[in-house]
Protein backbone atom coordinates (compact mmCIF):
# COMPACT_ATOMS: atom_id res chain seq x y z
CA UNK A 1 0.00 0.00 0.00
CA UNK A 2 1.42 3.57 -0.88
CA UNK A 3 0.75 6.15 1.24
CA UNK A 4 0.58 10.02 -0.04
CA UNK A 5 1.59 12.95 1.70
CA UNK A 6 -1.57 13.24 3.86
CA UNK A 7 -1.20 10.09 5.71
CA UNK A 8 0.82 10.23 8.73
CA UNK A 9 2.70 12.70 7.30
CA UNK A 10 6.08 13.54 9.88
CA UNK A 11 5.13 16.87 10.43
CA UNK A 12 8.89 17.92 10.24
CA UNK A 13 10.02 20.97 7.60
CA UNK A 14 13.33 19.65 6.91
CA UNK A 15 14.47 17.51 3.78
CA UNK A 16 12.08 15.46 2.07
CA UNK A 17 12.59 11.29 2.48
CA UNK A 18 10.39 8.44 1.66
CA UNK A 19 9.28 5.57 3.57
CA UNK A 20 9.65 1.99 2.78
CA UNK A 21 8.65 -0.68 5.32
CA UNK A 22 8.17 -4.80 4.31
CA UNK A 23 7.10 -8.32 6.03
CA UNK A 24 7.92 -11.27 4.61
CA UNK A 25 4.57 -13.10 5.90
CA UNK A 26 0.60 -12.39 6.29
CA UNK A 27 1.35 -14.11 9.70
CA UNK A 28 3.97 -11.70 10.71
CA UNK A 29 1.45 -8.37 9.39
CA UNK A 30 -1.43 -10.36 11.17
CA UNK A 31 0.50 -10.46 14.32
CA UNK A 32 1.32 -6.84 14.28
CA UNK A 33 4.93 -8.19 14.41
CA UNK A 34 6.65 -5.80 11.73
CA UNK A 35 4.79 -3.72 10.25
CA UNK A 36 3.22 -1.49 12.42
CA UNK A 37 6.84 -1.62 14.51
CA UNK A 38 8.63 -0.42 11.22
CA UNK A 39 6.31 2.68 10.82
CA UNK A 40 6.15 3.82 14.76
CA UNK A 41 10.84 3.51 14.28
CA UNK A 42 10.70 5.21 11.18
CA UNK A 43 8.05 7.82 11.57
CA UNK A 44 9.67 8.88 15.03
CA UNK A 45 13.28 8.84 13.10
CA UNK A 46 11.91 11.29 10.78
CA UNK A 47 10.95 13.68 13.46
CA UNK A 48 13.91 13.63 14.95
CA UNK A 49 15.76 14.36 11.96
CA UNK A 50 13.39 16.66 10.65
CA UNK A 51 12.90 14.78 7.58
CA UNK A 52 9.74 15.27 5.97
CA UNK A 53 8.02 11.87 4.90
CA UNK A 54 6.22 12.39 1.73
CA UNK A 55 5.51 9.36 0.48
CA UNK A 56 4.96 5.62 2.42
CA UNK A 57 5.54 2.58 0.52
CA UNK A 58 4.81 -1.19 2.74
CA UNK A 59 4.95 -4.88 1.16
CA UNK A 60 3.15 -7.59 2.52
CA UNK A 61 4.80 -10.89 0.70
CA UNK A 62 2.99 -14.51 0.96
CA UNK A 63 4.24 -17.44 0.01
CA UNK A 64 1.34 -17.22 -3.01
CA UNK A 65 2.39 -13.15 -3.87
CA UNK A 66 5.90 -13.23 -3.44
CA UNK A 67 6.41 -9.81 -5.70
CA UNK A 68 7.08 -6.37 -4.31
CA UNK A 69 4.39 -3.97 -6.19
CA UNK A 70 5.12 -1.27 -3.39
CA UNK A 71 8.88 -1.41 -3.87
CA UNK A 72 8.83 -1.05 -7.83
CA UNK A 73 6.33 1.97 -7.60
CA UNK A 74 8.89 3.28 -4.64
CA UNK A 75 11.54 2.92 -7.29
CA UNK A 76 9.73 5.24 -9.90
CA UNK A 77 8.51 7.36 -7.68
CA UNK A 78 12.48 8.45 -6.75
CA UNK A 79 13.18 8.31 -10.54
CA UNK A 80 10.95 11.10 -11.00
CA UNK A 81 11.85 12.75 -7.67
CA UNK A 82 15.57 12.25 -7.82
CA UNK A 83 17.01 15.50 -6.34
CA UNK A 84 17.35 15.12 -2.54
CA UNK A 85 15.03 12.68 -1.53
CA UNK A 86 15.68 10.11 1.12
CA UNK A 87 15.16 6.63 1.74
CA UNK A 88 13.87 5.92 5.16
CA UNK A 89 13.51 1.70 5.92
CA UNK A 90 14.33 -0.24 9.24
CA UNK A 91 17.58 -2.34 8.14
CA UNK A 92 19.32 -3.59 5.06
CA UNK A 93 17.24 -7.02 4.95
CA UNK A 94 13.83 -4.77 4.91
CA UNK A 95 15.24 -2.91 1.65
CA UNK A 96 16.75 -5.83 -0.15
CA UNK A 97 16.02 -9.27 -1.00
CA UNK A 98 18.51 -9.36 -4.02
CA UNK A 99 21.53 -7.81 -4.98
CA UNK A 100 19.13 -6.52 -8.31
CA UNK A 101 17.48 -4.62 -5.47
CA UNK A 102 20.94 -3.25 -4.71
CA UNK A 103 21.86 -2.52 -8.07
CA UNK A 104 18.84 -0.63 -9.36
CA UNK A 105 18.99 1.24 -6.17
CA UNK A 106 22.51 2.24 -6.28
CA UNK A 107 22.58 3.47 -9.48
CA UNK A 108 19.76 6.66 -8.62
CA UNK A 109 22.59 7.54 -6.09
CA UNK A 110 19.92 8.26 -3.06
CA UNK A 111 20.91 8.87 0.36
CA UNK A 112 19.68 5.68 2.53
CA UNK A 113 19.10 5.97 6.18
CA UNK A 114 18.95 2.44 8.01
CA UNK A 115 17.21 2.98 10.81
CA UNK A 116 17.93 0.46 13.28
CA UNK A 117 21.38 -0.27 12.14
CA UNK A 118 21.91 3.45 12.86
CA UNK A 119 23.56 3.84 9.14
CA UNK A 120 23.70 6.15 6.54
CA UNK A 121 24.39 5.68 2.98
CA UNK A 122 24.69 8.10 0.20
CA UNK A 123 27.21 8.39 -2.87
CA UNK A 124 29.76 10.22 -0.62
CA UNK A 125 30.19 7.09 1.66
CA UNK A 126 33.52 5.47 2.29
CA UNK A 127 34.34 2.48 0.32
CA UNK A 128 34.95 0.44 3.53
CA UNK A 129 31.60 1.47 4.56
CA UNK A 130 29.99 0.22 1.02
CA UNK A 131 31.72 -2.72 1.38
CA UNK A 132 30.22 -3.62 4.69
CA UNK A 133 27.03 -3.16 3.60
CA UNK A 134 27.75 -4.85 0.46
CA UNK A 135 27.95 -7.94 2.08
CA UNK A 136 25.07 -7.83 4.71
CA UNK A 137 23.16 -7.41 0.85
CA UNK A 138 24.47 -10.46 -0.41
CA UNK A 139 23.80 -12.18 3.62
CA UNK A 140 20.05 -10.31 3.53
CA UNK A 141 18.63 -13.26 1.71
CA UNK A 142 19.12 -15.81 5.08
CA UNK A 143 16.01 -13.52 6.34
CA UNK A 144 13.92 -14.79 3.25
CA UNK A 145 14.38 -18.68 2.96
CA UNK A 146 11.38 -19.67 4.37
CA UNK A 147 9.56 -17.72 1.80
CA UNK A 148 11.72 -18.95 -0.67
CA UNK A 149 11.52 -21.85 0.43
CA UNK A 150 7.42 -22.16 0.85
CA UNK A 151 7.66 -21.25 -3.06
CA UNK A 152 9.30 -24.12 -4.23
CA UNK A 153 7.36 -26.49 -2.38
CA UNK A 154 4.19 -25.19 -4.20
CA UNK A 155 6.38 -25.29 -7.29
CA UNK A 156 7.04 -29.16 -6.60
CA UNK A 157 3.10 -29.46 -5.31
CA UNK A 158 2.25 -28.83 -8.84
CA UNK A 159 4.53 -30.71 -10.61
CA UNK A 160 3.12 -33.81 -8.69
CA UNK A 161 -0.36 -32.90 -9.76
CA UNK A 162 1.22 -32.82 -13.51
CA UNK A 163 0.85 -29.38 -13.86
CA UNK A 164 4.39 -27.99 -15.55
CA UNK A 165 5.25 -24.73 -13.73
CA UNK A 166 6.79 -22.62 -15.98
CA UNK A 167 5.73 -20.93 -19.33
CA UNK A 168 4.57 -23.38 -21.94
CA UNK A 169 6.88 -24.09 -25.09
CA UNK A 170 6.03 -22.69 -28.64
CA UNK A 171 3.00 -24.45 -29.85
CA UNK A 172 1.11 -24.13 -26.45
CA UNK A 173 -0.11 -21.04 -24.60
CA UNK A 174 -0.57 -20.20 -20.90
CA UNK A 175 -4.29 -19.88 -19.83
CA UNK A 176 -3.74 -16.86 -16.64
CA UNK A 177 -7.81 -17.49 -15.72
CA UNK A 178 -7.40 -21.03 -15.64
CA UNK A 179 -3.63 -21.55 -14.49
CA UNK A 180 -3.20 -24.71 -17.07
CA UNK A 181 -1.53 -24.71 -20.62
CA UNK A 182 -3.52 -25.60 -23.50
CA UNK A 183 -2.48 -25.98 -27.81
CA UNK A 184 -1.59 -22.79 -29.61
CA UNK A 185 -4.16 -24.08 -32.35
CA UNK A 186 -2.26 -21.72 -34.85
CA UNK A 187 1.49 -22.54 -34.18
CA UNK A 188 0.93 -26.26 -32.81
CA UNK A 189 -0.19 -27.79 -36.63
CA UNK A 190 3.42 -26.52 -38.02
CA UNK A 191 5.53 -27.75 -34.59
CA UNK A 192 4.10 -31.62 -35.46
CA UNK A 193 4.92 -30.59 -39.36
CA UNK A 194 8.37 -29.95 -38.11
CA UNK A 195 8.63 -33.44 -35.99
CA UNK A 196 7.56 -35.14 -38.80
CA UNK A 197 9.79 -33.96 -41.28
CA UNK A 198 13.12 -34.53 -38.92
CA UNK A 199 11.76 -38.21 -38.73
CA UNK A 200 12.55 -38.80 -42.19
CA UNK A 201 15.77 -37.82 -42.25
CA UNK A 202 15.62 -35.96 -45.17
CA UNK A 203 15.41 -32.35 -43.37
CA UNK A 204 18.40 -30.38 -41.73
CA UNK A 205 18.08 -28.21 -38.85
CA UNK A 206 18.30 -25.48 -40.68
CA UNK A 207 16.00 -26.12 -43.56
CA UNK A 208 13.33 -26.47 -40.87
CA UNK A 209 14.26 -23.14 -39.25
CA UNK A 210 14.22 -21.72 -42.81
CA UNK A 211 10.06 -22.81 -42.99
CA UNK A 212 9.79 -21.78 -39.96
CA UNK A 213 10.70 -18.10 -40.40
CA UNK A 214 8.94 -18.46 -43.70
CA UNK A 215 5.69 -19.44 -41.80
CA UNK A 216 6.12 -16.58 -39.16
CA UNK A 217 6.55 -18.84 -36.78
CA UNK A 218 8.55 -17.31 -33.63
CA UNK A 219 8.78 -18.25 -30.31
CA UNK A 220 6.83 -17.38 -27.16
CA UNK A 221 8.16 -15.03 -24.88
CA UNK A 222 9.11 -11.11 -25.15
CA UNK A 223 10.35 -10.02 -28.12
CA UNK A 224 9.37 -12.89 -30.23
CA UNK A 225 12.53 -13.38 -32.03
CA UNK A 226 12.87 -14.98 -35.39
CA UNK A 227 13.05 -18.99 -34.52
CA UNK A 228 16.59 -19.90 -34.92
CA UNK A 229 18.11 -23.14 -35.12
CA UNK A 230 19.16 -24.34 -31.54
CA UNK A 231 15.64 -23.52 -30.52
CA UNK A 232 14.54 -25.63 -33.29
CA UNK A 233 16.85 -28.67 -31.63
CA UNK A 234 15.61 -28.02 -28.72
CA UNK A 235 12.09 -27.98 -29.76
CA UNK A 236 12.36 -31.41 -31.40
CA UNK A 237 14.38 -33.04 -28.32
CA UNK A 238 11.64 -31.81 -25.83
CA UNK A 239 9.27 -34.18 -24.82
CA UNK A 240 6.44 -31.83 -23.62
CA UNK A 241 5.17 -32.67 -27.43
CA UNK A 242 4.00 -36.17 -26.02
CA UNK A 243 2.78 -35.11 -22.82
CA UNK A 244 5.30 -35.37 -20.44
CA UNK A 245 7.84 -32.10 -19.11
CA UNK A 246 11.11 -32.18 -17.27
CA UNK A 247 11.49 -30.65 -14.24
CA UNK A 248 14.70 -30.90 -12.17
CA UNK A 249 16.01 -33.65 -14.14
CA UNK A 250 13.40 -35.62 -13.45
CA UNK A 251 10.42 -36.92 -16.16
CA UNK A 252 6.77 -36.53 -15.04
CA UNK A 253 3.61 -36.70 -16.67
CA UNK A 254 1.73 -33.35 -17.49
CA UNK A 255 -1.87 -32.74 -17.85
CA UNK A 256 -1.49 -30.80 -21.03
CA UNK A 257 -2.81 -32.41 -24.84
CA UNK A 258 -0.05 -33.93 -26.54
CA UNK A 259 0.74 -32.56 -29.87
CA UNK A 260 2.68 -35.59 -31.28
CA UNK A 261 2.43 -39.18 -30.39
CA UNK A 262 5.28 -41.13 -28.58
CA UNK A 263 6.09 -43.01 -31.56
CA UNK A 264 6.63 -39.95 -33.87
CA UNK A 265 9.33 -38.32 -30.69
CA UNK A 266 10.99 -41.54 -30.69
CA UNK A 267 11.46 -41.69 -34.32
CA UNK A 268 13.01 -38.04 -34.29
CA UNK A 269 15.78 -39.27 -30.96
CA UNK A 270 16.43 -42.18 -33.86
CA UNK A 271 17.63 -39.61 -36.47
CA UNK A 272 19.37 -37.11 -34.19
CA UNK A 273 21.19 -40.49 -32.58
CA UNK A 274 21.89 -41.64 -35.90
CA UNK A 275 23.52 -38.45 -37.20
CA UNK A 276 25.66 -38.08 -33.79
CA UNK A 277 27.16 -42.12 -34.57
CA UNK A 278 27.84 -40.41 -37.98
CA UNK A 279 29.61 -37.27 -37.23
CA UNK A 280 31.68 -39.66 -34.43
CA UNK A 281 31.50 -39.04 -30.90
CA UNK A 282 33.72 -35.81 -30.73
CA UNK A 283 34.74 -34.80 -26.49
CA UNK A 284 33.67 -31.56 -25.87
CA UNK A 285 36.64 -29.08 -24.96
CA UNK A 286 36.22 -26.72 -22.27
CA UNK A 287 37.77 -23.30 -23.07
CA UNK A 288 38.99 -21.07 -19.98
CA UNK A 289 37.13 -17.74 -21.28
CA UNK A 290 34.20 -19.73 -23.35
CA UNK A 291 30.83 -17.55 -23.02
CA UNK A 292 32.55 -14.95 -20.48
CA UNK A 293 33.08 -12.65 -23.21
CA UNK A 294 30.86 -10.80 -25.86
CA UNK A 295 31.86 -8.34 -28.88
CA UNK A 296 32.47 -4.57 -28.01
CA UNK A 297 31.15 -3.90 -31.27
CA UNK A 298 28.21 -6.34 -31.82
CA UNK A 299 27.67 -7.30 -28.70
CA UNK A 300 27.24 -11.10 -29.89
CA UNK A 301 29.72 -14.01 -27.88
CA UNK A 302 32.91 -14.31 -27.96
CA UNK A 303 33.77 -18.01 -28.53
CA UNK A 304 36.75 -20.33 -28.54
CA UNK A 305 38.21 -22.47 -30.93
CA UNK A 306 41.07 -24.89 -31.81
CA UNK A 307 43.19 -24.77 -34.31
CA UNK A 308 45.72 -27.50 -35.40
CA UNK A 309 44.78 -29.45 -32.86
CA UNK A 310 46.55 -27.49 -30.21
CA UNK A 311 46.50 -23.21 -30.59
CA UNK A 312 43.05 -21.75 -29.17
CA UNK A 313 41.85 -18.79 -30.45
CA UNK A 314 38.82 -16.70 -29.58
CA UNK A 315 36.87 -15.05 -32.19
CA UNK A 316 33.11 -13.29 -32.14
CA UNK A 317 30.03 -15.48 -33.61
CA UNK A 318 29.05 -12.60 -35.71
CA UNK A 319 25.82 -13.83 -35.19
CA UNK A 320 24.73 -10.25 -36.71
CA UNK A 321 26.92 -10.19 -39.50
CA UNK A 322 27.90 -6.80 -39.00
CA UNK A 323 31.14 -7.56 -37.03
CA UNK A 324 34.56 -8.74 -38.86
CA UNK A 325 35.70 -11.74 -37.33
CA UNK A 326 39.32 -11.76 -36.01
CA UNK A 327 40.75 -14.68 -34.45
CA UNK A 328 42.89 -13.97 -30.77
CA UNK A 329 45.06 -16.46 -29.31
CA UNK A 330 44.15 -17.69 -25.68
CA UNK A 331 47.49 -16.00 -24.43
CA UNK A 332 47.13 -12.60 -25.23
CA UNK A 333 43.69 -12.66 -23.33
CA UNK A 334 45.30 -14.81 -20.15
CA UNK A 335 47.67 -11.92 -19.27
CA UNK A 336 44.85 -9.64 -18.82
CA UNK A 337 42.62 -11.70 -16.98
CA UNK A 338 45.08 -12.42 -14.56
CA UNK A 339 45.75 -8.31 -14.38
CA UNK A 340 41.88 -8.45 -13.64
CA UNK A 341 41.94 -11.14 -10.98
CA UNK A 342 45.32 -9.52 -9.19
CA UNK A 343 43.68 -6.41 -8.46
CA UNK A 344 40.82 -8.07 -6.17
CA UNK A 345 44.12 -9.52 -3.82
CA UNK A 346 44.47 -7.45 -0.83
CA UNK A 347 47.14 -7.53 1.76
CA UNK A 348 47.11 -9.33 5.09
CA UNK A 349 46.60 -6.19 7.13
CA UNK A 350 43.56 -5.02 5.25
CA UNK A 351 42.10 -8.49 5.48
CA UNK A 352 42.26 -8.35 9.49
CA UNK A 353 40.67 -4.80 9.28
CA UNK A 354 37.83 -6.01 7.42
CA UNK A 355 37.41 -8.97 9.38
CA UNK A 356 37.38 -7.57 12.37
CA UNK A 357 34.30 -4.97 10.78
CA UNK A 358 32.26 -7.85 9.81
CA UNK A 359 33.02 -9.16 13.68
CA UNK A 360 31.63 -5.75 15.33
CA UNK A 361 28.42 -5.92 12.54
CA UNK A 362 27.73 -9.01 13.40
CA UNK A 363 26.99 -8.02 16.76
CA UNK A 364 22.97 -6.65 15.51
CA UNK A 365 22.96 -9.70 13.56
CA UNK A 366 23.20 -12.06 16.35
CA UNK A 367 20.60 -9.95 18.13
CA UNK A 368 18.21 -10.27 15.79
CA UNK A 369 18.35 -13.78 15.39
CA UNK A 370 18.39 -14.18 19.31
CA UNK A 371 14.93 -12.05 19.22
CA UNK A 372 13.63 -14.44 16.41
CA UNK A 373 14.67 -17.77 18.46
CA UNK A 374 12.84 -16.34 21.81
CA UNK A 375 9.91 -15.41 19.45
CA UNK A 376 9.73 -19.42 17.88
CA UNK A 377 10.44 -20.40 21.63
CA UNK A 378 7.09 -18.87 22.67
CA UNK A 379 5.29 -20.10 19.77
CA UNK A 380 6.48 -23.66 19.93
CA UNK A 381 5.46 -23.49 23.89
CA UNK A 382 2.43 -21.76 23.25
CA UNK A 383 1.47 -24.28 20.98
CA UNK A 384 2.17 -27.39 23.25
CA UNK A 385 0.60 -26.51 26.48
CA UNK A 386 -3.30 -25.66 23.86
CA UNK A 387 -2.08 -29.39 23.15
CA UNK A 388 -2.02 -30.49 26.66
CA UNK A 389 -4.99 -28.46 27.80
CA UNK A 390 -7.59 -29.44 24.92
CA UNK A 391 -6.07 -33.45 25.28
CA UNK A 392 -6.85 -32.50 29.19
CA UNK A 393 -10.23 -31.33 28.19
CA UNK A 394 -10.95 -34.35 25.53
CA UNK A 395 -10.04 -37.09 27.96
CA UNK A 396 -13.03 -34.79 30.97
CA UNK A 397 -15.20 -34.86 27.86
CA UNK A 398 -15.22 -30.87 27.61
CA UNK A 399 -14.47 -31.37 23.89
CA UNK A 400 -15.84 -33.58 21.39
CA UNK A 401 -13.42 -36.30 19.14
CA UNK A 402 -13.92 -34.51 16.13
CA UNK A 403 -13.22 -31.31 17.89
CA UNK A 404 -10.14 -32.39 19.38
CA UNK A 405 -8.57 -34.27 16.07
CA UNK A 406 -9.48 -30.68 14.04
CA UNK A 407 -7.56 -28.39 16.27
CA UNK A 408 -4.68 -30.90 17.19
CA UNK A 409 -3.79 -31.74 13.80
CA UNK A 410 -4.14 -28.00 12.77
CA UNK A 411 -1.75 -27.23 16.07
CA UNK A 412 0.86 -29.41 15.16
CA UNK A 413 1.26 -29.22 11.92
CA UNK A 414 1.74 -24.89 13.33
CA UNK A 415 4.17 -26.56 15.78
CA UNK A 416 6.25 -28.69 13.27
CA UNK A 417 6.23 -25.06 10.95
CA UNK A 418 7.71 -23.13 13.82
CA UNK A 419 10.06 -25.96 14.27
CA UNK A 420 11.65 -26.02 11.22
CA UNK A 421 11.79 -22.09 10.73
CA UNK A 422 13.89 -22.10 14.27
CA UNK A 423 15.98 -24.94 12.62
CA UNK A 424 16.80 -22.77 9.71
CA UNK A 425 17.75 -19.67 11.88
CA UNK A 426 20.20 -21.79 13.87
CA UNK A 427 21.06 -23.11 10.37
CA UNK A 428 22.17 -19.50 9.15
CA UNK A 429 23.20 -18.45 12.71
CA UNK A 430 26.89 -17.34 12.14
CA UNK A 431 26.52 -17.73 8.50
CA UNK A 432 27.17 -14.18 8.43
CA UNK A 433 30.35 -13.76 9.32
CA UNK A 434 31.33 -17.30 7.48
CA UNK A 435 30.56 -16.02 3.99
CA UNK A 436 31.96 -12.76 4.72
CA UNK A 437 35.37 -14.17 5.78
CA UNK A 438 35.07 -16.32 3.04
CA UNK A 439 35.05 -13.68 0.42
CA UNK A 440 37.72 -11.90 1.77
CA UNK A 441 39.98 -15.44 1.63
CA UNK A 442 39.24 -15.72 -1.56
CA UNK A 443 40.26 -12.19 -2.76
CA UNK A 444 43.74 -12.74 -1.17
CA UNK A 445 44.45 -16.62 -3.07
CA UNK A 446 42.73 -15.24 -6.26
CA UNK A 447 45.68 -14.73 -8.66
CA UNK A 448 47.25 -18.05 -7.12
CA UNK A 449 44.08 -19.78 -7.93
CA UNK A 450 43.81 -18.19 -11.31
CA UNK A 451 47.79 -19.21 -12.62
CA UNK A 452 47.28 -22.89 -10.95
CA UNK A 453 44.08 -23.72 -11.22
CA UNK A 454 42.48 -25.89 -14.93
CA UNK A 455 40.75 -24.28 -17.76
CA UNK A 456 37.22 -25.08 -16.01
CA UNK A 457 37.78 -23.56 -13.00
CA UNK A 458 39.37 -20.75 -13.94
CA UNK A 459 36.31 -19.88 -16.61
CA UNK A 460 33.88 -20.32 -12.82
CA UNK A 461 36.62 -18.16 -10.85
CA UNK A 462 36.06 -15.37 -12.90
CA UNK A 463 32.52 -15.44 -13.57
CA UNK A 464 32.50 -15.08 -9.92
CA UNK A 465 34.33 -11.51 -9.99
CA UNK A 466 33.67 -10.26 -13.25
CA UNK A 467 30.78 -8.94 -15.08
CA UNK A 468 29.85 -7.50 -18.32
CA UNK A 469 33.42 -8.56 -19.76
CA UNK A 470 33.81 -7.53 -23.67
CA UNK A 471 36.39 -7.93 -26.37
CA UNK A 472 37.31 -4.97 -28.52
CA UNK A 473 40.50 -4.67 -30.44
CA UNK A 474 42.03 -7.45 -28.41
CA UNK A 475 41.47 -5.38 -25.31
CA UNK A 476 39.23 -6.53 -22.45
CA UNK A 477 37.05 -4.56 -20.36
CA UNK A 478 34.72 -6.08 -17.43
CA UNK A 479 33.39 -4.46 -14.51
CA UNK A 480 33.47 -6.44 -10.88
CA UNK A 481 30.67 -8.17 -9.30
CA UNK A 482 29.97 -6.43 -6.10
CA UNK A 483 31.82 -6.92 -3.07
CA UNK A 484 34.57 -7.43 -5.09
CA UNK A 485 34.20 -3.82 -6.89
CA UNK A 486 35.04 -2.53 -3.78
CA UNK A 487 37.62 -4.96 -2.98
CA UNK A 488 39.62 -4.10 -5.80
CA UNK A 489 39.37 -0.24 -4.52
CA UNK A 490 40.94 -1.74 -1.04
CA UNK A 491 43.39 -3.52 -2.59
CA UNK A 492 44.73 -0.41 -5.07
CA UNK A 493 44.76 2.26 -1.54
CA UNK A 494 46.34 0.55 1.57
CA UNK A 495 44.47 1.21 4.71
CA UNK A 496 46.09 4.31 6.21
CA UNK A 497 48.77 3.91 9.09
CA UNK A 498 47.25 6.09 11.33
CA UNK A 499 44.27 7.16 13.01
CA UNK A 500 44.64 10.46 11.31
CA UNK A 501 40.62 11.22 10.91
CA UNK A 502 41.93 13.57 7.83
CA UNK A 503 44.07 10.84 6.08
CA UNK A 504 41.45 8.33 6.47
CA UNK A 505 38.82 10.02 4.89
CA UNK A 506 41.35 11.45 1.98
CA UNK A 507 42.23 7.92 1.36
CA UNK A 508 38.32 6.85 1.67
CA UNK A 509 37.61 10.00 -1.33
CA UNK A 510 40.30 8.23 -3.13
CA UNK A 511 38.76 5.17 -3.11
CA UNK A 512 35.61 6.03 -3.46
CA UNK A 513 36.60 8.16 -7.19
CA UNK A 514 38.06 4.74 -8.21
CA UNK A 515 34.99 2.98 -7.11
CA UNK A 516 32.53 5.85 -9.51
CA UNK A 517 34.65 4.88 -12.44
CA UNK A 518 33.17 1.34 -12.31
CA UNK A 519 36.77 0.07 -12.51
CA UNK A 520 36.65 -0.60 -16.03
CA UNK A 521 39.58 -2.01 -17.39
CA UNK A 522 41.07 -1.64 -20.92
CA UNK A 523 44.99 -2.61 -21.42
Amino acid sequence: MAKGTGSQESTSAGRQAVLYARVSSAEQEKEGFSIPAQLKALHSYAVSHQLKIVQEFVDVETAKQAGRTQFDLMVRFLRQHPAGTIVLVEKTDRLYRNFRDYVTLDDLGLEIHLVKEREVLSKDSRSHQKFIHGIKVLMAKNFIDNLSEEVKKGMAEKVAQGDFPHQAPMGYTNDKLKHTIVVDSDRAPFIRKMFEWYSTGEYSLEDIRKRAVAAGIRPNGPGRCPISKSLVEWTLKNPFYTGLFRWKGGLYPGNHEPVISQELFEKVQAVFKSHELRRGKQKVRRFAFGGLMTCGRCGCSIVGELKKKRYIYYHCTNGRKTCERKYLPEHTLEGQFADLVGRVVIDSETAEWIKEALRESLEEETAFHRQELERLTRGIEKVKSRLNQAYLDKVDGNITEEFWAERSSEWQQEQSRLMAEMERLQAADGQYLDDGVRIIELSQRAQELYLTQPPAERRKLLGLLLSNCTLEDGRIEATYRQPFDILAVMAAEPLPATGDDDEVVAVSQRWHARQDSNLRHSD
